[in-house]
């Protein structure tokens, strides 16, 4: 099969459209997938430049999300059969094989049904970001109706699904953007306050839109100081969530203790990283639900560009550059 191989840390030119051997079936509870489309991600820019978690395993395939058709299953399979449309957020760290490629083998209890009114684009750009903003929100924030929440980066890939989630929630929803492109789109989403942080402070506009008390939860997709100039921004007793390591160069906990603020951390590649079986298979659940609100009408993914398999190292380009909105996808012929 052709795959795109990342042959060493580096530049988007590491990344190298090649000819492999085809994935097997090695677990009975394993599928084949013939991937029609792939995610991309932040985490494989990062993984390509800096090198993935399995440094001796090179060379990589990267990419997370994917979305195919199933070609084979093994003895034991019992959720698919051969013509089903799936996706899934498994592979692409360095130790399994990743999506970048016209094939892969997942485990059954990984992978979703497709969203049937989703291309399998569409399909291939949503598992991460939907199981990063429902674990964020639901899960490490505690989310509940008729909330506050500040929403980091609304336009961007986790950011515009997390606004829609908020929502379905019940929750209201104040957000940051940087254009009035970007505010008519968060708009659309259903955010009820946009902040243009550029020219306003975040802050101040976030206690002007609570009365002054601060959002109940406050979700930080840009990490550095935004993530620390977001505390004030958050009631007393208040939760902050971030998917960004924070950095040190910014460390201030002082206005965070005062405010008794719970700090809670989401990384959604934890269940892959460390092996955790039934957390991968919530995950998958967490796609299930997600794929019903989506064919429902309720959720949607915005994809902004998509780039053919050979192209791979354009997208990358294109998603450092920054300001995607939504997200981008690899088509797989």
């Amino acid at each position: 099969m052709k795959a795109v191989l990342m042959t060493e840390a580096g530049e988007a030119e590491v990344l190298q459209l090649q000819e492999v051997p085809d994935p097997t079936i090695e677990k009975d509870t394993e599928i084949l997938v013939r991937l029609h489309a792939a995610g991309i991600n932040p985490i494989d820019t990062k993984l390509r430049g800096r090198g993935t978690f399995y440094p001796d395993k090179m060379p990589a395939i990267l990419g997370c999300d994917g979305a195919g058709v199933v070609e084979a299953v093994g003895d034991a399979v019992q959720r698919f059969q051969v013509g089903d449309e799936v996706y899934f957020c498994c592979g692409g760290l360095g130790a399994k094989l990743g999506n970048y490629a016209q094939k892969a083998v997942v485990d059954e209890h990984f992978v979703a049904k497709k969203p049937a009114s989703l291309n399998f684009a569409e399909a291939a750009a949503a598992p991460l970001v939907l199981i990063t903003a429902w674990e964020a929100l639901y899960e490490r924030g505690r989310l509940e109706p008729r909330e506050k929440t500040l929403i980091h980066a609304g336009a961007g890939g986790v950011g515009h699904v997390a606004i829609q989630l908020a929502k379905l929630k019940g929750a209201d929803v104040c957000t940051t953007v940087s254009s009035e492109e970007k505010a008519e789109f968060v708009r659309e989403l259903g955010a009820d306050q946009v902040i243009f942080y550029k020219e306003t402070d975040f802050v101040q506009a976030t206690l002007d839109w609570t009365g002054g008390e601060g959002v109940d939860l406050a979700f930080d997709t840009i990490g550095g100081e935004t993530f620390y100039k977001t505390f004030p921004a958050v009631r007393v007793y208040g939760d902050v969530v971030t998917i960004l390591e924070p950095d040190p160069a910014y460390i201030n906990w002082k206005t965070a203790r005062s405010r008794n603020l719970r700090i809670s951390f989401e990384l959604m590649l934890t269940p892959m990283l460390q092996g955790l079986v039934e957390a991968q298979q919530h995950q998958a659940e967490i796609l299930e639900q997600c794929a019903t609100w989506i064919d429902e009408g309720s959720l949607k993914i915005r994809l902004s560009k998509t780039f053919p398999l050979v192209e791979a190292a354009a997208a990358h380009k294109m998603l450092e550059a920054g300001s995607v909105t939504g997200k981008i996808a690899l088509v797989i012929d």
